[in-house]
């Protein structure tokens, strides 16, 4: 009886101890759930600079003006060649629009030279060097994608030349520099945090100009004026690198 006694006592005591031993565990640490990762917005806000080239089309129509004021045409002539130059502008983002503002300059190899309709014994040469673009931008932004569209005005540099056929010697030159119209679409990526590329349509209406020139070699004697319509379409591949903070993260919400 007496040792069934002490062992009743014996259990009621390791009862007692064994919850304050747990209550004297440590309780488990508590570890903050990490903030999901938000990927930040491409902001197409700020000024840029960068470099153009690639391919361009001249159209460029002829009419000889007589000093009675006849008009005699002499043909329509296409040529096409490289373009390399560069731009600057500024663009700000309202949401997913973009509005922007550039210039563009370059410099051209569209050259044609034809024989004359009016003597054949003549070959007519019309040859652009130079174009100026200044535009405004309207665009459509999905994150690093941006597609536009411009319009503005137009700048060519050209020269009219009348060559002899048979020595190539120039006759009579005229030289102008001509301002028109420019519309154009386009689409650019930025695969960098301020860095962009793209490719660019733009098509430049020039209208009409009148030149004039001298010359004494009697096959031009009454022809001292030419009309000349010019039409020139552009593709060019552009890089443009932006002033500016890449953007902002977008608020998580819950």
């Amino acid at each position: 009886m007496k040792k069934f006694l002490l062992g009743t006592v014996g259990l009621v005591a390791l009862g007692m101890v064994t919850p304050a031993s747990a209550a004297d565990l440590a309780a488990r640490p508590y570890t903050k759930a990490p903030p999901p990762m938000v990927a930040p917005i491409y902001d197409w806000t700020g000024f840029y600079i960068g470099a153009n080239g690639g391919w361009g089309q001249s159209r460029n129509c002829v009419d000889f003006v007589g000093v009675a004021g006849v008009v005699v045409a002499d043909g329509c002539r296409e040529r096409s060649g490289g373009l390399v130059g560069g731009q600057i502008g500024y663009r700000w983002q309202a949401n997913q629009w973009v509005f922007g503002l550039e210039a563009q300059g370059d410099w051209a190899d569209l050259s044609n030279q034809r024989v004359s309709l009016l003597n054949p014994t003549l070959s007519t040469r019309t040859k652009t060097s130079a174009i100026g673009l200044f535009t405004g931008q309207i665009g459509y932004a999905w994150n690093a994608s941006l597609f536009y569209f411009k319009g503005g005005a137009a700048v060519t540099d050209n020269r009219f030349s009348i060559l002899d056929n048979l020595t190539g010697v120039e006759l009579a030159a005229a030289s102008a520099t001509r301002w028109g119209g420019a519309v154009g679409v386009g689409w650019e990526y930025g695969f960098a945090p301020n860095w962009s590329a793209g490719i660019e349509y733009d098509h430049l209406f020039m209208g009409h100009a009148n030149n004039s020139f001298t010359a004494t070699d009697p096959r031009l004697v009454g022809f001292l004026n030419d009309r000349i319509s010019q039409d020139v379409d552009m593709v060019t591949l552009r890089i443009n690198y932006r002033f500016g903070g890449y953007g902002a993260p977008v608020a998580a919400r819950y």
